[in-house]
This record gives structure tokens, C-alpha cells and sequence, in this order.
């Protein structure tokens, strides 16, 4: 049996685009044959991946999958496979969020949900990648439907984290961490309100770490955006009297500095205002880093009953809690085992025996 995987974009250190290897390393283990075509991938992912414009028909016994996240050709085609079709939604931002900064991602994004619906009647079977997002495709009327989490490499984790980055770090301060996209639905602008409070009312020794890609300045026709959300915060952070040094937005960084900031964080906060999956609570589970988060979008389903979760965001209170979790050993100790716990849910074998359980039920 031959089991494709369609992906619009395949970017090395993208949660989705690294997914889908490991999948295919998974089917071609189990003895099917077994590729990725995308439209778009990084020079080094030469030979790792194959052009969308490459991909064929087979038999009625095969598979392809459509992983989704952004409209793409690839929706309209995969109504026309005569094979068995699967679909895999990792959730499009709802565009409202993008409204007042990026007009274009609003289209975008508006174009997305709606298409969305449009593949219920196309597909043999539709999984979420957690279950708020299986809930969007039941709501939507897909006949059939699953919960299939983000595959990761967790040895990844375990690897060196770069040295001089994680002595920067460890200069004294209480490092809070957030690991995301930079975006209007992350509200990190909600961080840095919960780190002013912070320095003013419980010590000045905190630093604010934003990880995570930063947003486009152009469209794609290459016109510069009027209004940028990343000016806004660095302008937002200024005039809560910080530096660059106090707030630090890193961008997209090597694996390896990644790892130098979960090695060096106390405590794990977000304030987002939608997830669809949330890979980065994930990821500091995996490192063992007590996680604060925003009961939001996925986040309570990907979390399930660990971490500290709140429902408001009343701003004295989230600090005092992250305080907390920073320095209290018994309360530390209690949050990670919790988290330890969860993270048994999204090991590899248990991604791949779900994997493998819905490949034979097709």
C-alpha cells in the first residue's frame, strides 16, 4: 500500500513539516511505501521530499493525506484522488485576530476555515491533531473523526543545548519563557503586562524570553505592511519601562539555543488566546519546566489536568502563580510530576500506535 502525505510547506524545525517525516518514517517501516509531496520545503530538505507537481494517482487501496493548515491547491485536488483520503487539521487561526495588522492573513485565514468545511464530503476520515480540534470538524459534519497528536522526536530533546546561550541565561535572573509564533492570538503583549508586574511589586530580577518566528513585514506581492505587531509590542514593552535586555525577542532560533532556553526557564508562561495543538507545552513537559498557561483554544485539551491553568487573566495573580512556580519546590515538584504524567499521551510509541490503528481501519 502506498501512503502519501501532502503538506503545503515543509520547513526544517516546523512542528508540522517535522511530523510529517516522522510519519513517513513510520509507514516505511511498517513495509508501505511511503513519501511527501509539498508545494514549498527548504533547500535542505533536498531528497527528503518531493514537489507536489511530482505526485501521481495509484491504486484504490491507497492513501494520501492532507495535512492542513492554510488553504493550498492541494485542497481542491484531494477531492479528485481515487484512493482512500484522510485529512489531518492542525487549526487556521480564526483571521479576526490578524484584522487590524495584516489584512492579507485575514483573507487568508477566512479563506481556510471556510474551505475546511468544503472536504467533509471528501474525506474517508478526519483527524484533529487534538481533540478541540477534532470538535471543529464534528461541528462542521465530517462523518468521521479522530484525535491524532503532532509526532515528536523527543531524543531531539535531549541532545546539548548550546553552551553560551545558557550561561547568558543563568545570570541570576527568573527567566519566564514563551515559546510561539509571534503573533496577535499569542498575546504576548499579555506577558509583558504579568512581567512589568513582576519587576515592580515582586523583584526586578525577571526576564521575559519570547521564542518563536517573528511576523512578515510584506505580503506576498511584496507590498510592506502599514502596521506590525512586533512594533507594537517592542513599543508596548518600552513603555513599561524595559529593555531589550529585560524583554528579549529571540525570533526563530536553533534547536540547540532552544533547548538553552528551556534548559534555563523557571517557569513556562502563555497567555494565548488560541492554540490549535500548542507543541511548545509539549516541549516543556519534555524539559521538565512548570507550565502556567491560559486555559484557551487547545491548551486545556493538550494539557489535560496538568500544569496550572487559569481562565482569567488577571494579571496580579498570574505573576504571583508564575513567582510561585519559579521558586517553591514543593508546588514545582507537584506541577511537574502532573506534567510528567500527561506527557505518557504523546510519546512516539503512543503517536505511532494511534497512527497505526487509524492506517488499519481504513
Amino acid at each position: 500500500m502506498r501512503i502519501d502525505q501532502w503538506v503545503p510547506a515543509v520547513h526544517r524545525g516546523d512542528a508540522i513539516g517535522d511530523s510529517t517525516l516522522l510519519m513517513r518514517n513510520a509507514f516505511r517501516s511498517w513495509g508501505h511505501q511511503a513519501d511527501v509531496y509539498t508545494l514549498e520545503a527548504d533547500e535542505e530538505l533536498e531528497g527528503e521530499v518531493r514537489a507536489f507537481s511530482d505526485w501521481r494517482p495509484g491504486e484504490a487501496r491507497d492513501v494520501a493525506i492532507l495535512h492542513y493548515a492554510l488553504p493550498s491547491p492541494m485542497t481542491e485536488a484531494l477531492e479528485r484522488v481515487p484512493g482512500r483520503r484522510v485529512l489531518i487539521h492542525h487549526n487556521i487561526t480564526p483571521p479576526e485576530f490578524f484584522a487590524d495588522y495584516d489584512p492579507e492573513m485575514y483573507r487568508i485565514c477566512s479563506l481556510g476555515r471556510s474551505q475546511l468545511a468544503g472536504l467533509r464530503e471528501h474525506v474517508d476520515l478526519g483527524l484533529g491533531d487534538s481533540e478541540f480540534n477534532r470538535r471543529e470538524l464534528d461541528e462542521l459534519g465530517f462523518r468521521r473523526t479522530g484525535v491524532l497528536p503532532i509526532y515528536l522526536d523527543f531524543a531531539r530533546y535531549r541532545e546539548p543545548p548550546s553552551p553560551p546561550l545558557l550561561r547568558l541565561l543563568r545570570d541570576g535572573r527568573k527567566n519566564l519563557l514563551f515559546v510561539g509564533r509571534l503573533a496577535p492570538n499569542k498575546r504576548q503583549e499579555d506577558l509583558v503586562r504579568v512581567a512589568a508586574y513582576w519587576k515592580r511589586f515582586i523583584s526586578a530580577d525577571v526576564r521575559l524570553l519570547l521564542v518563536g518566528k517573528l511576523p512578515r513585514r510584506r505580503t506576498g506581492a511584496g507590498r510592506p505592511l502599514t502596521r506590525h505587531y512586533f512594533d507594537a509590542l517592542q513599543s508596548f514593552f518600552y513603555e513599561e519601562g524595559f529593555t531589550s535586555e529585560e524583554v528579549v525577542i529571540a525570533g526563530h532560533v536553533p534547536h540547540s539555543d532552544l533547548l538553552a532556553c528551556y534548559r534555563a526557564a523557571d517557569v513556562f508562561v502563555s497567555t494565548s488566546e488560541h492554540e490549535g495543538f500548542g507543541v511548545p507545552l509539549v516541549e516543556a513537559m519534555i524539559m521538565d519546566v512548570p507550565i502556567l498557561a491560559y486555559r484557551a483554544g487547545a491548551v486545556g485539551f493538550t494539557l489535560g489536568e496538568a500544569g496550572v491553568q487559569f481562565t482569567e487573566k488577571r494579571v496580579a495573580e498570574v505573576a504571583e502563580m508564575a513567582y510561585c512556580l519559579a521558586t517553591d519546590r514543593t508546588v514545582i515538584e507537584g506541577v511537574l510530576a502532573g506534567q510528567r504524567r500527561r506527557l505518557a499521551a504523546f510519546t512516539p510509541a503512543a503517536v505511532e500506535a494511534a497512527l497505526q490503528a487509524y492506517v488499519a481501519s481504513l
